[in-house]
């Protein structure tokens, strides 16, 4: 492709030393520059590409994207800002894949990736098949192999390449994907024309980021924002921040909305909880369906009722998506059971709500005779307001805490821990292991066989970020090896 076709979406400042030169790929890392690429120099947190671009040009790339002007001997397209550039750059350049597929955008602080499983479960059970895009990678299918993903959602190269491979290879017209927050703010996902947008939920996250949870609504409602006329819009009304974003939605919008405790158009009622998973009515409007999940929690009926209300703006068969949904168990590191005799759970929940949400869900299943014991820690480089909150609730919901370590990157986990200590009303009854593995030994030493243990915070992860290395470790792995459990219970 030519440079000026390439950059023909793209707010061009100015062209330096300029030729129309042909382009072979997009990249922004000059150790994976090869001949005949573009090199956007993109501005991280901790490096500047425009300091690699020299090493790009040797490495073969023909042309530059800066925000300034270079002394180097290749054209330069000069942007105001390379980050929000290279999404339009990767679109023309894989000639705008989303165009020809319906591409369904899950956005929320908690929800997205099980949300967008059941989406891509729902789909496949209606007879057409659907890709899924998230925190887990890409998959073509349901019963396909996970591709590696880098962020819940890819730069936009990664992102736009991956759309190609999966309109054009796999022949698949049905996208189910998770939306960061980040990447909306960052533009990872510029040049997508999504055609549906769900809203699982908004709950204090990233703050660390974002500073505000105003500045925080304001990035999620940039995917609403991309909406037009016949697409479509799925709401949880439940949530506080519900209304607002009902109002950013263009005219023209098509609005569907889910809830349990609102006047939504896909509600549930008489819900029940058991070790066996949780079990309600449906009302929509072309009738009320009973529904037994595998799944548990209350937040998996609001995941459960996000998925069908998508099912019911697309027109697809109520019932049949019901009995596609009702024998699953949910996604790795999500309320998945690795242990029975004690219970131990482990989640991904990361942030209050998720913490919230998890322990109440675990507390509807812990017998009356029995604890409810919680283990969890907090990520280093993130928002740190968030860490008492999380001790309080832990707190209040559980019977015995054991607060650990859990990502600390740069940050010394003992300081991360005095964070989430401050929470507590008493620290009396507290046990502090900054070892994520002895902390979880301990659990043999305090659960009784009825009991119900909680991992939460890092779910399927299989590594732990420290500061000067990353390492393996899987809750699940260490659970099932202090409880002499085989994989598949």
């Amino acid at each position: 492709m030519n440079l000026s076709e390439l950059i023909s979406e793209v707010n061009v400042k100015e062209k330096y030393n300029f030729e129309d030169v042909n382009i072979e790929g997009i990249s922004y890392n000059s150790k994976t520059t090869k001949k005949g690429d573009i090199f956007v120099c993109l501005r991280g947190e901790h490096v500047d590409g425009h300091n690699f671009a020299e090493n790009a040009v040797t490495a073969g790339a023909v042309a530059i994207m800066c925000e300034t002007h270079l002394e180097l001997n290749v054209p330069q397209i000069i942007v105001a800002s390379t980050e929000q550039s290279i999404a339009p750059l990767a679109n023309v350049f894989y000639n705008k894949p989303s165009k020809d597929i319906n591409l369904i955008g899950v956005t929320g602080t908690n929800g997205k990736t099980t949300v967008t499983h059941l989406i891509q479960r729902i789909i496949e059970a209606n007879d057409k098949p659907c890709a899924l895009i998230g925190t887990l990678g890409y998959k073509l299918s349901s019963n396909g192999e996970y591709k590696e993903a880098k962020h819940t959602t890819p730069q936009a190269p990664e992102l736009q390449h991956t759309l190609t491979v999966i309109k054009d290879e796999a022949k698949i017209n049905y996208v189910s994907m998770e939306v960061s927050s980040h990447s909306l703010v960052q533009n990872r996902v510029g040049g997508c024309q999504y055609n549906c947008g769900v809203f699982t939920n908004l709950t204090q996250d990233h703050l660390d980021y974002h500073v505000t949870m105003d500045r925080y609504f304001d990035a999620k409602a940039l995917l609403f924002k991309r909406l037009g006329t016949n697409d479509i819009a799925v709401i949880n009304k439940d949530d506080l921040w519900a209304d607002k974003l009902i109002s950013t939605l263009a005219g023209g919008v098509k609005l569907y909305t889910y809830g349990i405790k609102t006047d939504a158009d896909i509600k549930a009622k008489n819900i029940t909880f058991s070790p066996k998973g949780v079990s309600f009515e449906c009302i929509t409007p072309k009738g009320t369906y009973p529904i037994n999940l595998s799944m548990n929690g209350m937040f998996s009926v609001y995941n459960v009722l996000a998925a069908l209300t998508v099912a019911y703006s697309y027109g697809f068969d109520i019932e049949k998506s019901i009995k596609i949904l009702e024998p699953l168990k949910g996604v790795a590191g999500r309320f998945e059971i690795v242990v029975h005799h004690p219970l131990v759970i482990v989640d991904y929940a990361h942030t209050p709500d998720g913490l919230e949400n998890v322990l109440k869900a675990a507390r509807e299943i812990t017998p009356k005779d029995s604890k409810l014991l919680c283990v969890f820690g907090c990520g280093g480089d993130r928002d740190a307001t968030k860490r008492p909150k999380m001790g309080a609730i832990a707190e209040k919901l559980a019977d015995k805490v054991i607060v650990t370590s859990d990502n600390p990157r740069s940050e010394d986990p003992q300081q991360i821990i005095t964070d989430i200590l401050t929470g507590f009303k008493s620290v009396n009854d507290v046990v502090v292991e900054p070892d994520r593995g002895k902390a979880i030994e301990y659990i043999k030493e305090l659960a009784k066989n009825n009991d119900v243990v909680v991992i939460a915070g890092k779910g399927h992860e299989d590594y732990q970020i420290l500061k000067d290395r990353t390492i393996h470790f899987d809750d699940r792995e260490e659970a099932r090896k202090v409880f002499g459990v085989t994989v598949g219970v």
